[in-house]
């Protein structure tokens, strides 16, 4: 099975038309648009993945901000370190490798759940924390006033990058750009009002936190880089990696190795939609791991003297700090919503970094 890709261009044609009620918005997409919409739900739904294709976020975009990151991943430990914010549960700055602990390591239940999948589709053993590095770049407005100001704190600039902020702003941008146009569709496709997601994604800690993993170091066959996990915000979007390794499970148990094809990116589901949709979209899961294909690429990086470091672009779009969550509209008559309760979306992010060790060295919440 191959993910479908979605060309956002007519959707955003129409959207872009001008603002008017959305009920004339609604009653303006025709039927075509309409079953666009519905399959990114759908799609979302089945898989938990989606790969699209915006005309605003080029394969230029996506190399630029790839060139950068290989180098400042290249620089020395001790220089990276100067980026790192423990107190601040390492949300801002750099986290070092073997700080991230993959849920898979720490929650009972979903070990319980892997012994029970079929041999061919168990994701790798992890043997410790996830040995790559990962950094956190806010991106968009903050709120002046908020309970967790550990969640929204200042951005940190390393030295000797002058182009830093405007290369991970642009490339930001243009990624959450392409988050709230699924996040409409997506909403249009669920039967809820358009804005029913962007309206509560305004102001939330939306980060720009791209990996970085030393294959000339790690890159053995098997080497797990970020064990078998979800993600905890609402939707994530990466850009094409230089190298591959990404496995997601579809909602059936499926094992699929991704590729994103050049010029696309790729959207993954978090918990954050769960609970908005009570389930009916779950958050899925993945990993990275050094695959065969992964060490033919290091093979080919290596006769072209190319970068040894894989770095994903990823971006972690999430609800508002200080919002809800909870599940919307029709959602809220499923017979699962007792598993979804109301709870504050700060809180809820807070509860599930101390899962996986990110909490920071004080802990202070």
């Amino acid at each position: 099975m191959e993910l479908p890709v979605i060309d956002l261009a007519p959707y955003l044609e129409i959207s872009s038309a001008g603002s008017e009620p959305e009920s004339d918005f609604t009653t303006r997409l025709d039927p075509q648009l309409k079953a666009l919409c519905q399959e990114v739900s759908r799609t979302l739904r089945e898989t938990g993945a989606l790969l699209v294709k915006d005309p605003r976020c080029s394969a230029r975009d996506n190399d630029l901000f790839l060139d950068m990151m290989e180098k400042y991943f290249e620089k020395s430990l001790e220089f990276k370190r100067l980026q790192e914010r423990p107190h601040l549960h390492y949300q801002v700055g750099v986290t070092p490798e073997g700080v991230e602990v993959p849920r898979s390591l720490v929650d009972e239940d979903m070990q319980g759940k892997l012994r029970a999948m079929p041999k061919e589709f168990q994701p790798a053993t992890p043997s410790g924390p996830d040995p790559k590095w990962r950094y956190m770049w806010r991106v968009g407005p903050r709120p002046q006033n908020t309970r967790f100001k550990e969640l929204n704190a200042e951005p940190v600039i390393p030295e000797g990058f002058p182009e830093w902020q405007e290369t991970m702003d642009s490339w930001g941008h243009k990624m959450i750009s392409a988050i709230e146009v699924v996040a409409e569709m997506a909403a249009i496709g669920f039967g809820l009002q358009k804005d029913a997601f962007t309206s509560l994604m305004k102001q939330g800690p939306h980060l720009l936190a791209p990996t970085g993993s030393d294959l000339q170091r790690h890159g053995q066959e098997g080497t797990v880089f970020a064990g078998y996990h979800y993600d905890l915000n609402f939707l994530t979007i990466h850009g094409r990696s230089r190298f591959p390794g990404l496995n997601i499970w579809l909602r059936n148990g499926q094992k699929l190795g991704v590729k994103v094809p050049v010029g696309c990116l790729l959207i993954q589901t978090g918990k954050q939609i769960e609970w908005l949709t009570a389930g009916d979209c779950i958050a899925g899961m993945h990993e990275v791991v050094v695959t065969n294909k992964t060490m033919d690429a290091i093979k080919l990086a290596k006769a072209q003297n190319r970068s040894l470091w894989r770095v994903s672009s990823t971006l972690f779009a999430h609800i508002a700090s200080d919002a809800e969550l909870k599940p919307l509209g029709h959602f809220a008559a499923s017979p699962d919503v007792d598993k979804y309760p109301p709870i504050c979306a700060g809180e809820f992010v807070e509860k599930e970094l101390a899962v996986i060790n990110l909490k920071g060295s004080k802990g202070e919440l």
